[in-house]
């Protein structure tokens, strides 16, 4: 049987070859789309590390009393400390901080490190001490930096489990070096270890991370362009005008935009999103054309079959028999396309086109586009395929 349906597929190879390009090409899409999907579903299942909720981000613009910042600004630093101490000051805050990048955000500090001979890569952050208080970081390990901080002979840093995890192994990477100090560069060292921290959010994958302690004392020290602040849960929309008041009375030439970090979220979702319910539009089309050219061919050629169809009618074949056999035949082009597009797919792993899929995500994609290939494929065979059963021998024998 299975002899008689490649042999059928091989008698009417041109137009089979054209459905097996239309169904490979489908298949590559749909692939595409649903490893996307499900690779922003399997992240958004993954812990976020912080939380944003009831948390408002404040972007600092210094304007041109930051013009000459140089190598440092003590001046703008002290002012920048005062900020967080009159905005700790009401009742309404929880916490807040001073950061370089903000969590959502698409921006970002990344860097590369060499330790062990190994180039290790990351994003870090330079942030104030407040900052675990007011994102709701979870400590793991160690602990989280303290004003004094500050004023040791080494630089402190606090690194998420990824980091710690690929640096030092299974080991404890509390109080150990972090990487060779290079000339004129003070040694780094871990205090602490916090949980997976992804700061562009629910969407992307957990990535290595590092926090760097930034003060706000000594000549060196300069400020930070964003604040994030942790206020009570139900706090009225118009505390942003007070807030904003008062910054505003500490530092009168900078000025201040506030926003909660839900809508940092959203505008984040928006950014992953968008690209996602595009594809999926145009994935949706490309099938219905395909589909529909689908039973356009297979009409068309079951047409130019009728005689055929007959004969085996009249030699005793059943109407079940000729709808199965139809079926079948589609099976069998169906299953070359979507042999095709598979040994075409597998190159990602293989080659490790892409390191951030899992292979659980990937095979999930790939699963999900033969099962939809199949199903468009039978659905476009079946109304073909009852019109050739209800061909009668009769009607076939008489067929020029």
């Amino acid at each position: 049987m299975t002899r008689h349906l490649f042999k059928l597929v091989w008698n009417r190879k041109r137009s089979n070859a054209l459905m097996i390009l239309e169904i490979c090409v489908s298949f590559l899409v749909v692939f595409g789309v649903a490893t996307l999907g499900l690779f922003f579903l399997d992240n958004y299942q993954q812990p976020l590390g912080f939380e944003w909720k009831n948390v408002w981000s404040v972007r600092v613009d210094i304007g041109q009393s930051g013009a000459n910042l140089g190598g440092g600004a003590p001046e703008q630093a002290a002012i920048f400390a005062r900020l967080l101490k009159e905005i700790r000051s009401f009742g309404a805050v929880e916490a807040a901080a001073g950061t370089a990048v903000i969590p959502f955000d698409q921006g970002g500090m990344t860097g590369s490190w060499t330790i062990d001979g190994k180039d290790v890569q990351m994003d870090f952050a330079e942030v104030t001490p407040g900052f675990a208080e007011a994102m709701g970081l979870k400590m793991v390990a160690g602990r989280w930096f303290q004003e004094a901080d500050s004023a040791l002979s080494w630089d402190p840093i606090v690194i998420d489990r990824d980091l710690a995890r690929e640096v030092y192994g299974s080991g404890d990477a509390v109080g150990k070096p972090f990487g060779k100090a290079e000339a004129k560069e003070r040694q780094r060292r871990v205090i602490g270890v916090v949980s997976d921290f992804r700061k562009t959010g629910e969407l992307m994958p957990n990535g290595n991370f590092m926090f760097v302690l930034k003060g706000m004392d000594g000549p060196e020290a300069r400020p930070l362009h964003n604040l994030l602040v942790r206020v009570r849960p139900g706090t009225p929309a118009e505390f942003e005008e007070t807030l904003v008041k008062r910054m505003q009375a500490v530092a009168p030439e900078w000025s201040f935009e506030v926003r909660p970090l839900s809508q940092v979220r959203a505008t984040s979702y928006h950014f992953f999103l968008t690209p996602l319910i595009v594809a999926g539009t145009v994935s949706f089309f490309l099938l219905l054309m395909v589909g529909l050219g689908l039973i356009g061919v297979l009409w068309q050629n079951l047409l130019q079959r009728t005689r055929e169809i007959g004969l085996r009618r009249a030699a005793g074949a059943s109407r079940t028999a000729v709808h199965r056999l139809v079926l079948l035949e589609q099976l069998v082009v169906t299953s070359l396309g979507v042999l095709l597009g598979t040994l075409l797919v597998v190159q990602i792993p293989v080659l490790d086109l892409i390191g951030v899929l899992s292979n659980r995500v990937f095979a999930s994609g790939l699963l999900l586009a033969m099962v939809t290939m199949y199903l468009i494929s039978f659905l476009c065979t079946l109304y073909p395929s009852i019109l050739a059963a209800r061909v009668q021998p009769a009607e076939a024998l008489r067929y020029e």
